[in-house]
C-alpha cells in the first residue's frame, strides 16, 4: 500500500474505536512508556490529542510527566506559515481548539525546538524501520528536523507496525521508538 492508502486504512481503523477502547488503549500506551529509560530528561514535547480524529488520549502521558515534575512543551499551529511554535505548558496556560480542532496554547513562554530532549510524535501508521505516516502536511517532519540531532523521537500508536512503508522521502524523519498498547518498538537510526 502507498502512503495515501495507509493513511486511509488507519483513519478508518481509528474511527471504529469506541471512546472506551481509546481510553483503555491510551492508558496501556502510557504504562508501556514507563518501561523506557527516558525519564531523566528536562524538556518533553507532547502533542495534545484531537478527539475528533480519535487520536490517542495523551492526558495519561501528561499526568506521568507532571508527576515526575518535567517541563512539558506543546505546539501551536501556524496554518498560514505551515509550521509549529512551541510553548511551555504551565498551570496558567490557556488551551483553545484551533480551526482544525487541535488543542493549542493561547500564548505563553516560547521554547526553541533545540531545547527539547524528547518529542512524542503523533502518527497514523509506522513500519518496522521507524518510518511514520502522519496526516501528510509535513508539520512534524519540519519540526523534528529543527530539533537537536540527538532528540529522542517516540511515536504513539494504537496499532502495530506495518512491515515497510515504501514511499520514504529525504525530508521524512524516522522515529527512535514507537509505543503501542502491546509493544515497545526500538529502531536503529
Amino acid at each position: 500500500m502507498n502512503k495515501s492508502e495507509l493513511r486511509r486504512k488507519y483513519k478508518e481503523l481509528r474511527l471504529k474505536l469506541s471512546e472506551e477502547e481509546i481510553e483503555e488503549l491510551s492508558l496501556k500506551i502510557a504504562n508501556n512508556l514507563l518501561q523506557l529509560k527516558i525519564w531523566d530528561l528536562e524538556f518533553y514535547h507532547l502533542f495534545l490529542s484531537i478527539a475528533e480524529q480519535k487520536e490517542i488520549n495523551t492526558e495519561y502521558t501528561l499526568h506521568i510527566l507532571q508527576g515526575k515534575d518535567k517541563n512539558v512543551v506543546v505546539s501551536k499551529t501556524d496554518i498560514k506559515k505551515h509550521q509549529l511554535k512551541h510553548f511551555l505548558l504551565t498551570d496558567n496556560t490557556a488551551i483553545k481548539k484551533n480551526s482544525l480542532n487541535i488543542p493549542e496554547p493561547v500564548g505563553g513562554i516560547e521554547i526553541a525546538p533545540k531545547k527539547l530532549d524528547l518529542v512524542f510524535v503523533p502518527l497514523l501508521a509506522f513500519d518496522k524501520n521507524g518510518h511514520r505516516i502522519g496526516y501528510g502536511k509535513g508539520y512534524y517532519d519540519q519540526f523534528l528536523a529543527s530539533c537537536k540531532p540527538d532528540v529522542i523521537k517516540i511515536g504513539l500508536s494504537f496499532f502495530e507496525a506495518e512491515e515497510e512503508i515504501k514511499e520514504i522521502y529525504d525530508t521524512d524523519v524516522a522515529l527512535d521508538y514507537c509505543v503501542t498498547p502491546n509493544k515497545v518498538y526500538q529502531f536503529k537510526n
